[in-house]
């Protein structure tokens, strides 16, 4: 058995990593964000029994002396505590260099002091800017379009550096647009689902034309565990990707046809991005990962949506949102 700490524990794709290391018996010690209400973010959701399997370290990545104690005897690290944001990203530049640069350096360091295994980096699409050719490989210019995908960036060449001057078995993993259950509604899939469950008949959207590579948040663990298997992937930057493509103005229309066909779409400028910050195209190559593993996906685009959208029908989960406000 091994002990397995995961740093973002208490978050969206964090949580559901969490979930299925501990449906696999795994050790699994779980980094959450320190904070006065000793909320473990998702977590708290967890049935009892499962929340017992869990050691939960509460902290801040930003504390290199907290990394430190929380890393001691662990096997492997999933590194997917992140400030994500992108419009927040706008008005505090500064915060999103502390968590996203300087947090993974305390975990790279911590986990070189303390000779762990192997340590999973979790990158995002959004370090390649706006496609220059598709589909995009690993080897795609990177291009910080906002002051987050810049702070993600300089997180993954950091991540390179300990791989090279350290030979830290480190691999950056980098997630396509990932969706499902318990996603912030900061993201464009739950802003949908949420507004048309609250009874909204007039969807409020940003862009429209940006098309972007989906993936559902069960399959996004599954290639984070396979690439933790296998030798083959350390030091490689990795995508996960669908290798498909849809506009947002398509996918807000396929949602709305699955709960109210007789909503519809407006335009809200305030949820606009900076023309020259805006990411138009986002479509992934997943060569790489199918070559140094056995990953593909097991959900198609439907079947994960209408998983998404039974999870915020429950008025239990869906009252976790604020339905009237635009989530920065």
């Amino acid at each position: 058995m091994q002990t397995i700490l995961v740093t973002g524990a208490d978050g969206f794709i964090g949580s559901h990593l969490v979930e299925k290391l501990v449906d696999e018996g795994h050790k699994v010690k779980a980094f959450v964000y320190y904070n006065s209400f000793n909320s473990w973010g998702w977590l708290d959701s967890f049935p009892k029994e499962k929340l017992n399997k869990i050691e939960i370290f509460a902290g801040d990545v930003r504390d290199p002396n907290g990394v430190r104690t929380a890393v001691k005897g662990v096997d492997i690290i999933y590194h997917l505590a992140a400030l994500i944001a992108i419009p927040y990203s706008y008005h505090s530049p500064d915060s999103y260099v502390d968590t996203n640069v300087k947090g993974t350096l305390n975990i790279l360091q911590a986990a070189r002091d303390n000779d762990v295994k192997r340590l999973l980096v979790t990158s995002t699409s959004e370090v390649y800017g706006t496609a220059m050719y598709v589909p995009i490989d690993e080897k795609h210019p990177k291009q910080g379009q906002s002051p987050y995908s810049a702070s993600k960036i300089g997180a993954d060449a950091m991540a390179d550096s300990f791989y090279r001057s350290f030979n830290l078995p480190v691999t950056i993993v980098r997630p396509f647009n990932t969706f499902g259950p318990r996603q912030s509604a900061r993201a464009v899939i739950p802003t949908i689902i949420t507004q048309l469950l609250s009874g909204k008949t007039e969807i409020k959207l940003g862009a429209l034309h940006p098309t972007r590579d989906l993936l559902f948040v069960k399959d996004t663990v599954n290639a984070f565990l396979e690439i933790a298997k296998s030798n083959k992937t350390i030091g490689e930057e990795i995508n996960i990707a669908t290798q498909q493509e849809i506009s947002i103005q398509d996918l807000a229309q396929t949602i709305i046809n699955l709960i109210n066909p007789k909503a519809k779409i407006i335009s809200d400028d305030i949820r606009l991005r900076p023309e020259k910050s805006e990411v138009e195209r986002l479509l992934g190559s997943s060569e790489k990962i199918r070559t140094l593993t056995s990953w593909k996906p097991t959900y198609t685009f439907t079947e994960g949506l209408k998983e998404t959208i039974e999870w915020f029908r429950d008025p239990e989960n869906l009252k976790n949102y604020k339905t009237d406000i635009y989530n920065v």
